[in-house]
């Protein structure tokens, strides 16, 4: 099981948010901690990720990473700005789809790209509809993915099945996430298709 878990400043002794992940990567897989800094884009630019290549913003901000070596995307990482994030994988019944944006690039772009939580929220729901593609090396392993996405102020849980999505907002004591889905509500903002997607399968 992977699991992540985040502790916010009002039940922590010294006010400090604490935050963990622990990873269930194939045996054998190789998985590195970098430090990407901050950088310039010219126009027009593309950011190569693990599958496909998209638009590159104008500029990134400096992330450390625990990123399995084969892929673009990361499982855990930091910002500059004191974002973190860890990622899980959730089966659902949405389709998969074959090629796309992993859940692990979606990681690290919204990382690159996002001051707080929340912005870094939107950053990943607005990639939303190219999520996909194999998550392992060497052999077939597809899934939706749920992140757990903190700063100083607060935390945020993003479950996703395709490109449906719901989110739950943390302001208070501690969370946790791992291979299931976990908001059994409508959550605090959600996809604008969640209610006929869900009836669909009713």
């Amino acid at each position: 099981m992977c699991d992540s878990f985040v502790a916010l400043a009002d039940v922590t002794t010294d006010g400090e948010i604490i935050f963990g992940k622990n990873s269930d990567r194939p045996e054998g897989e190789f998985q590195d901690v970098i430090s990407v800094p901050a950088q310039q884009y010219p126009a027009n630019s593309l950011v190569e990720c693990t599958y496909l290549q998209i638009p590159q913003v104008s500029s990134s901000y400096a992330v450390i990473l625990s990123k399995p070596r084969w892929m673009w995307g990361a499982e855990m990482g930091a910002n500059e700005h004191g974002v973190v994030i860890g990622n899980e994988a959730v089966w659902t019944t949405q389709p998969y789809n074959d090629n796309g944006l992993l859940g692990m690039d979606l990681l690290r772009l919204g990382l690159e790209r996002g001051s707080t939580a929340r912005d870094v929220l939107d950053i990943i729901v607005s990639l939303m509809d190219g999520q996909g593609g194999n998550c392992a090396q060497h052999f077939s392993m597809n899934y939706h993915n749920s992140f757990l996405i903190a700063d100083k102020n607060e935390a945020w849980v993003l479950e996703t099945a395709g490109e449906i999505w719901v989110a739950e907002k943390i302001t208070s004591g501690t969370r946790s996430i791992s291979n299931n889905l976990s908001i059994h509500s409508c959550g605090d903002l959600r996809h604008s298709k969640l209610e006929q997607a869900m009836q669909k399968k009713e």
